[in-house]
């Protein structure tokens, strides 16, 4: 995209030192291919194709008609419990507030119970009668990714109903979730470029989400929400709290606060006025873990360490001190300017008041443009004054 396209894009919405940056990057950078020393190199991420995405949907439905898509089955509990062998501890995936995720195989083309090993690999989530999933995020599952698809979005197979029964088949993400690569001692490191990769991945999930015809707000956007697939495709899942946007002159939708502490965003803790900025100060504050690898709330650190906002905005006055809060895993392989640049990004997404934060669709632009490989070129002029100025949004508070 041209000079003149950025700044018509950004100009109105980013404040001028952060769009400087922005655009001073997209006009003069470019790199040299460095590999991930422990993971191999992520495929080429492509924006998805019409065919692949399905996003018109009517709003609000009645149960009856949630539960009769036409891209979802119907499963039997029996079906499930022989799929996933009697819901054995070995195909154990997972466990939550919600209850158990198991592994199970289902044939490909009748999608009945299959052999272990062979057919269609699904994870199949039974929620806990008692559990903090009700009946209601459950049939906001069936509702959203029943009628929603894109790449970047987890596939719903189907569903039980049955009794007190409630169950999800969706399909199988072998390398788990966002969260347990980030902050797991036993697993490898992520590399600068499938980092990058993950965090564009999300933002067109999201940048979907909030595009479509009829509005949705993720609503619990964090990194365990985030799954993985064998070559690192990052897509959403859990739309339990997912609400439809605003309508009309509406320029919000007021709701019950829920989520998770610290993905949150101030406002909407404070009055549960719900808008698709929400999501956006949620993506940053998982940005951030990303290009720290540290959690946005951590008990076990000590003073403002424990809460990575606080710890992280002093420590980006200054370009050239961006190493300071990157991720030691990374073994110092990233571009050191794009690294500053992803961090200013997640701050503006981060920022106390909605109104200057970036769109989901803006935020989705400048990832893209962000280098996957180590930059050695030199410096430009603009960029060595850019290096010398302040953080934007240094100063700020959160809650």
């Amino acid at each position: 995209m041209c000079e003149i396209s950025y700044r018509a894009l950004f100009e109105q919405c980013l404040p001028p030192i952060f769009f400087s940056a922005c655009l001073s990057w997209i006009i003069f950078s470019s790199g040299a291919t460095v590999h991930p020393k422990r993971l191999p190199p992520p495929p080429l991420s492509l924006p998805p194709t019409k065919k692949d995405i399905i996003g018109s949907f009517p709003s609000p439905r009645s149960e009856i008609e949630i539960l009769s898509s036409p891209h979802l089955k119907s499963f039997s509990f029996n079906e499930l419990k022989n799929a996933t062998r009697n819901f054995r501890t070995d195909s154990l995936l997972g466990e939550g507030g919600f209850g158990f995720v198991y592994k199970g195989w289902l044939d490909k083309e009748t999608l009945t119970a299959g052999r272990p090993g062979s057919g269609l690999v699904v994870a199949v989530k039974k929620l806990k009668p008692e559990g903090f999933q009700g009946h209601k995020e459950w049939l906001s599952e069936v509702n959203y990714l029943g009628q929603l698809r894109h790449p970047n979005l987890v596939k719903l197979v189907g569903f039980c109903l049955e009794g007190e029964n409630r169950l999800l088949v969706y399909e199988y993400m072998p390398r788990g979730s966002l969260e347990n690569h980030l902050f797991k001692r036993s697993s490898q490191p992520l590399s600068w470029a499938i980092r990058i990769k993950v965090a564009v991945d999300a933002a067109r999930g999201l940048s979907f989400l909030h595009a479509s015809e009829s509005q949705v707000i993720y609503r619990d956007f964090k990194a365990s929400n985030i799954l993985l697939d064998s070559d690192f495709n990052a897509k959403l899942s859990d739309f339990g709290l997912a609400k439809a946007g605003p309508t009309g002159d509406m320029t919000h939708v007021s709701t019950q606060v829920m989520g998770t502490q610290g993905y949150a965003a101030p406002e909407y803790v404070s009055t549960g006025r719900l808008t698709a900025k929400c999501d956006v100060y949620s993506f940053g504050v998982v940005l951030l873990e990303i290009l720290t690898g540290r959690r946005v709330i951590d008990k076990k650190r000590v003073g403002a360490e424990q809460k990575l906002l606080d710890w992280v905005k002093p420590q980006l006055h200054d370009k050239r001190k961006v190493f300071r809060i990157m991720d030691t895993k990374l073994e110092g392989q990233y571009p050191r300017r794009a690294a500053y640049l992803a961090a200013s990004l997640a701050l503006q997404c981060v920022h106390t008041e909605a109104r200057f934060r970036p769109s989901m669709a803006e935020v989705l632009a400048i990832l893209e443009k962000l280098p996957s490989s180590k930059f050695t070129a030199p410096p430009s002029p603009e960029e060595r004054q850019i290096v010398s100025r302040p953080s934007p949004n240094a100063h700020t508070t959160h809650l």
